[in-house]
């Protein structure tokens, strides 16, 4: 029986193949490549390009590979475009998904991973954030997440589904043997962007609102490493595989980290004291967002094993730098984006 990750050659779901594959699962992925890199699929995976809407072509997959459990990271997750696209947000988060769990449910599949949002808290009342707090997203990016919440539950109740919906907070790092990473075109990932400044990849690294009501005046986020992430994707499927009841949990860790904070400990990994620049705040940037996470523990006896902040960056910028530079070291990377860069001047 095999597992389809959709968004599979993406960020998150490119590690949900390597953990997959490592455990002797048989792993089926769809993507559309418009930000995931095929590259990030090893060669043994099975691939199909196409969109996760395409109903036949899901049916299809299921049917011929035998898939039992779908894990679903395919989306579309930047804030500020949800804002200024909203429909675009909709059609891609909710429809489509809307049209996945059909064809998911036509063709007896039984177990669903949904890759959620913590956006879909807005600006949270309680501080950490239960899962059981009145959700209010404050932007379409969140909206689009919790509708497709909301109708995965409502299908689940309505057929013999049943599913585990993942809260994500903020996700970083790479794979710790640099088999993955972020790769996706102009991320807007802080910890990504910050690397690739120090890198001198970005001329200089934007800072969006000063004035929030955080210690240091910058937006404070709980940070969890892709890795540990993964892992609570693989107990889930775990969990669903033997019976367990549906559930909604968060995945994060339970402290903040300011923009700052975060900016400082890439400075301080890398060696690097880049160009900084200071903006207004942007739309739909709640300013605190951290994680009360203690029932995915309790459910899944989760442990995360990469939850230091210097152990994320440490990891992005190896990755980065991997990226750049053919020798694959920090350095070298670096003097050859300065070479380019002069180049260009």
């Amino acid at each position: 029986m095999a597992v389809l990750v959709t968004g599979g050659a993406g960020y998150i779901g490119s590690h949900m193949v390597l953990a997959l594959r490592d455990a002797g699962e048989q792993v089926i992925v769809l993507d559309d490549l418009s930000t995931g890199s095929r590259e990030l699929v090893p060669e043994d995976v099975t691939f199909f390009k196409g969109d996760v809407a395409d109903e036949t072509l899901v049916c299809n997959i299921i049917k011929e590979h035998g898939v039992n459990a779908v894990a679903h990271f395919a989306a579309r997750i930047v804030v500020p475009d949800s804002i200024a696209d909203p429909l675009g947000y909709y059609r891609a988060n909710t429809t489509k998904t809307a049209a996945l769990v059909a064809a998911t449910i036509a063709g007896g599949v039984r177990h669903f991973i949904f890759s959620s949002t913590a956006a879909v808290y807005g600006e949270p009342a309680v501080v950490p954030v239960p899962e059981d707090l009145p959700q209010a997203p404050i932007n379409p990016y969140g909206r689009s997440k919790l509708m497709s919440e909301l109708m995965l539950a409502d299908a689940a109740a309505a057929h013999e589904l049943s599913y585990v919906v993942l809260r994500y907070f903020n996700v970083a790092g790479a794979d710790p043997m640099g088999r993955a990473g972020q790769s996706t075109p102009n991320a807007t990932h802080l910890i990504k962007a910050a690397c690739q400044t120090s890198l001198g990849l970005r001329p200089y690294l934007e800072v969006f609102g000063t004035d929030y009501p955080t210690p240091d005046g910058s937006c404070l986020r709980d940070y969890i490493q892709v890795s540990d992430l993964v892992d609570a994707h693989m107990a889930a499927l775990s969990h669903l595989r033997s019976g367990g009841r549906s559930l909604t949990l968060n995945c994060g860790y339970g402290r903040g980290y300011s923009v700052l904070e975060v900016i400082d400990a890439v400075k301080r990994i890398s060696g690097c004291d880049f160009e900084v620049r200071y903006s207004g705040r942007r739309a739909g940037d709640p300013a605190v967002i951290v994680a009360r996470a203690d029932r995915i523990r309790k459910e899944f006896g989760w442990k995360p094993r990469h939850d230091a902040l210097d152990t994320m960056v440490s990891q992005a910028l190896a990755w980065e730098s991997r990226q750049s530079s053919p020798v694959g070291t920090w350095a070298e990377g670096r003097r050859l984006q300065r070479e380019k860069l002069a180049e260009v001047a």
